[in-house]
């Protein structure tokens, strides 16, 4: 008699929740099918997204800041991008498919050979498995920035500074990540059944660590950083900083342009030292008023602790996740699935895993978005009350403008995929309350 789809899905929530153990559970096909059911779902939210991205004619909302011009050309970019991803994700698709039905990973695991010890040879794996991927997706990535953002005016960079930066990515994440990895293993190894507590407190340091050396040791390899000039525009950001107590330590201008044209700034740093890093492509295209107004809105963030309170969601989802990888780690039905007859190594464990965990990653991901665009829409009003409402506004727009952001964005797509509320959502909260705003902007 056949089981019955409750069956299964009951028994597969048991299973994953640590509750049941088997040694026949499918979970190859499983992850195949799950597989297929995200790639169907998000393939339709590109096509959602795409049918907006024909249309010619202009959100109301948009019509007096943004010329028809503009929006044509907006649109023609995006469409550029999602065609492009269509074909992506299809082969991306096509490739974990045929990746875990044909048993690549345990004939790389084997290729990888016995050599002394399992860590030593989940590292070998794990170079290879980089360099694969990185073959792989290497002329999709040539495409994307020679093809579509060279068309679209974004590209500044040369075939020998990409394969430099690629050289120099690699050579630096292999210094990092196979000690990373070295350590990752050998604290699973000797500290048991509960090695998941320590594990999570050695991916914290680790954050905190990359969080700090980051910006002054690693960035510093691709990136030209130098102080802002003394000027208007310095003396305007340190009288913002000082006013709402965000403690300024450096000023810097990052050359953007070598690489894109698109803009951004942002700032980092812990505690009492903070650094602000604008992109010269934003200095080129704004004025002093929109680039405090775009300023005022990062130190929102601040303001408002966005940073820690989403720190602190990552680290209670990082533990969640070692903590139900401890549950399997030792399942051998879930390596025998994926075609590991013999072998039980963690790597491989933690690799398979994540497979499974990938419907929880798809909802806590969609989670995520929702928190962030809630936090970017808090940002907004944080500059809008210092007085920042008309420049922020037209500060928004020429990012929008110059990044040729998308104008007519399909609700159910920037629901589930944007981080960011979109232009018009923004430009309608900003509107709202800015009448009586409470305090005038720093000059």
């Amino acid at each position: 008699m056949g089981t019955s789809l409750y069956d299964t899905l009951y028994r597969s929530a048991g299973i994953f929740l640590g509750r049941e153990k088997t040694d026949s559970f499918p979970y190859k096909e499983w992850v195949l099918g799950f597989m297929y059911i995200v790639f169907l779902w998000e393939e339709y939210l590109r096509f959602r997204h795409y049918r907006n991205l024909r249309s010619n004619v202009r959100p109301k909302a948009l019509s007096e800041h943004v010329t028809e011009e503009q929006f044509l050309k907006a649109q023609a970019y995006g469409q550029d991008k999602t065609r492009f991803g269509f074909v992506k994700s299809i082969f991306d698709q096509t490739e974990n498919t045929l990746t875990i039905a044909l048993g690549f990973m345990p004939w790389l695991w084997n290729l990888s050979g016995d050599i002394m010890f399992k860590i030593t040879q989940s590292v070998i794996f794990f170079m290879a498995m980089s360099i694969f991927s990185t073959i792989i997706s290497l002329p999709f990535s040539l495409y994307s920035t020679f093809v579509i953002e060279e068309r679209h005016g974004f590209n500044k960079q040369t075939l020998k500074l990409y394969f430099s930066d690629l050289i120099k990515g690699h050579l630096v994440g292999g210094a990092i990540g196979m000690p990373f990895l070295a350590g990752f293993l050998k604290i699973i190894h000797i500290s048991g059944k509960n090695f998941y507590f320590y594990v999570w407190l050695f991916m914290v340091a680790f954050q905190l660590i990359m969080v700090s050396i980051y910006p002054t040791l690693i960035q510093p390899l691709f990136n030209k950083f130098e102080p802002l000039p003394e000027g208007e525009l310095r003396t305007r950001i340190e009288a913002l900083a000082s006013r709402i107590q965000f403690p300024l330590t450096k000023l810097f201008v990052i050359d953007g342009s070598k690489r894109s044209g698109h803009s951004n700034a942002y700032f980092y740093g812990f505690f009492k030292n903070k650094r602000i890093v604008l992109y010269d492509t934003l200095l080129e295209h704004s004025d002093n008023d929109e680039i405090c107004a775009v300023l005022a809105h990062e130190l929102g963030h601040w303001a408002c602790n966005h940073t820690l309170k989403m720190l602190i969601f990552g680290q209670v989802q990082l533990f969640v996740i070692f903590y139900l990888f401890s549950q399997f780690v030792n399942d051998k039905a879930m390596y025998t699935s994926f075609g590991f007859m013999d072998a039980t190594p963690t790597l491989i464990g933690f690799l398979l895993f994540n497979y499974l965990y990938s419907p929880v990653e798809s909802v806590i991901g969609f989670i995520t978005n929702m928190i962030s665009r809630r936090h970017e829409f808090q940002a907004d009003a944080f500059a809008r009350d210092l007085g920042y409402s008309a420049s922020l506004i037209s500060g928004l727009i020429k990012l929008q403008l110059k990044n040729l952001g998308t104008m007519n964005p399909d609700w159910l797509h920037s629901m589930y995929y944007r981080s960011h509320p979109e232009l018009i959502e923004r430009l309608d909260a900003i509107n709202r309350h800015s009448v009586g705003s409470k305090v005038e902007k720093v000059e």
